[in-house]
């Protein structure tokens, strides 16, 4: 097993313990993150019924075009706004933060306290 696949491995098992805690129900749905090495993307989820009430990706073009790089802080900032100006749109104001296994640093962090910043409680 390489070193890389490795790590996906320890971040798939924290995700799993952290998905056994963390579920969206339809007053308080969950912001879920994936992060790949150029890109975020973010969804709302309602766990009981299934359905991403919605999402926000640094592949869009209105957000291609604001950044030079995608996967640094300055995406993960405008990414986490984005996707909180849009379920504040849908009236989802309080939602359970699920960090996908990913540590609480870095671009993880800076997208959190970005959707925080605009109006999204968790």
């Amino acid at each position: 097993m390489s070193r890389e696949q490795a790590r996906q491995l320890k971040r798939k098992t924290r995700q799993q313990r952290i998905r056994r805690k963390v579920a969206g129900t339809p007053e308080r749905p969950r912001l879920n993150i994936f992060k790949s090495h150029k890109n975020f993307y973010l969804q709302i989820i309602d766990d009981h019924s299934g359905q991403t009430l919605a999402a926000a990706s640094t592949l869009e073009s209105d957000v291609k075009g604001k950044l030079a790089a995608r996967g640094n802080l300055a995406a993960a900032k405008v990414v986490g706004n984005l996707v909180a100006q849009r379920s504040l749109a849908k009236g989802i104001k309080q939602v359970v933060f699920d960090r996908g296994g990913y540590k609480y640093h870095g671009a993880v962090k800076a997208l959190a306290e970005a959707a925080r910043e605009s109006g999204l409680e968790f």
